[in-house]
């Protein structure tokens, strides 16, 4: 645990005030103990969503490890943080692949690259995954081409796997990536998604919490989802409260994640979730400079109407951190201390699990070590 004369001589003049963690908003967690979400594996380690992210993630101490589920052009789920493939593979290394670079609007946003739904499984296959952040983390570019794409399927049977080696049962959080869009495609994310985990032995009786940012994906599966894994959660995950929630904008409605925020409509997201999945924004805002401000009364008011609060994404480089807890100007420096403090702050408002990309420190965050 960070002791107070640690964080006086890391934060400087500032930490008298940053140490009154106790805020009128604390409230206690509803959790036994606060989760480690592997935010796409040990990300900060080893390329994003690769088998070997996965791999050290769990090493590491993650209780869940996080498959974000995107889908091929002939329908099967492939894990990737979107279905746009340009930053994550070498696929602009593959000429016979040049003529699919195009651009596209998914949940309301044009993006141009290369998307999973242009290619085949098999096509896929032939790519590698190659770090997303290289300006940050470089130390992750000497494993760039050493993982194909997986499939949700081979995650899963990565985990119980790992799960029988070492006598630990890891949790999954999987995300159905836009699901709207892919089902104006002609593709059914939320079916193919149940078949596996109805066809998967472990995705039957381990920890499961399933994710997504669209309201309508969450009511049409709860039943089903519970049906083959009578424990499982699931979670509305929350973009920022100015953005709309996108299956709701497709269906030409303008309701924003922050009107979900209230707690009128956490009342509401209750209905049909179990979780709700915030930034740390959310929980405490951030100047303009960066600093934290005032913490909000999310997790509290989340509490209240029974909901377990998982924020993202606890990262150890400066410049993903809170000014007050970075250590130089240098915005890929590692900081473990300031990501430990930022995650032992959350828990202090009562957080019930987080995101991070350094499941080792979050690991450390939790257990004070």
């Amino acid at each position: 645990m960070l002791t107070r004369r640690y964080m006086l001589g890391l934060l400087g003049g500032g930490a008298p005030a940053l140490l009154n963690w106790r805020s009128a908003y604390a409230s206690p967690s509803l959790a036994p103990k606060p989760l480690v979400l592997a935010h796409r594996g040990a990300s900060a380690w080893r390329p994003e969503h690769t088998l070997g992210a996965y791999a050290k993630a769990m090493v590491d101490g993650a209780d869940y490890i996080e498959p974000d589920l995107a889908m091929s052009k002939d329908g099967h789920l492939v894990v990737r943080h979107e279905s746009n493939i340009a930053d994550t593979t070498d696929v602009a290394s593959h000429p016979e692949f040049a003529n699919r670079y195009r651009s596209c609007v998914i949940d309301g946003e044009t993006q141009t690259g290369w998307f999973t739904t242009d290619f085949t499984l098999a096509e896929l296959k032939t790519l590698r995954a190659r770090e997303r952040l290289p300006s940050i983390r470089a130390h992750n570019t000497r494993y760039d081409g050493w993982f194909e794409i997986p499939t949700f399927d081979e995650v899963i049977d990565a985990v119980a796997a790992q799960s029988s080696a070492c006598g630990k049962v890891f949790g999954l959080i999987p995300e159905i990536k836009h699901s709207t869009h892919f089902q104006q495609l002609g593709l059914n994310p939320e079916t193919v998604f149940l078949n596996s985990i109805a066809r998967h032995r472990y995705t039957q009786y381990a920890p499961l919490e399933v994710q997504s940012f669209e309201v309508g994906t969450l009511k049409r599966i709860r039943a089903s989802v519970l049906a083959i894994n009578s424990q499982a959660r699931l979670m509305l995950l929350m973009g920022e409260r100015a953005d709309k929630v996108p299956d709701l904008l497709a269906a030409g409605k303008t309701m924003t994640f922050g009107e979900l925020m209230t707690p009128e409509g956490l009342k509401e997201i209750k209905q049909y979730a179990d979780v709700i999945g915030p930034s740390h924004t959310d929980l405490i805002a951030r100047t303009a400079d960066g600093s934290w401000g005032a913490p909000t009364s999310l997790i509290e008011d989340a509490h209240k109407v029974g909901l377990l609060v998982h924020s993202y994404t606890a990262r150890p480089e400066n410049t993903f951190l809170p000014r007050q807890l970075r250590t130089s100007g240098v915005p890929a420096e590692r900081n473990p201390a300031g990501m430990i403090a930022e995650v032992q702050r959350y828990l202090t408002l009562g957080l019930d699990g987080f995101f991070t990309d350094d499941p080792a420190l979050g690991r450390k965050a939790v257990d004070g070590v």
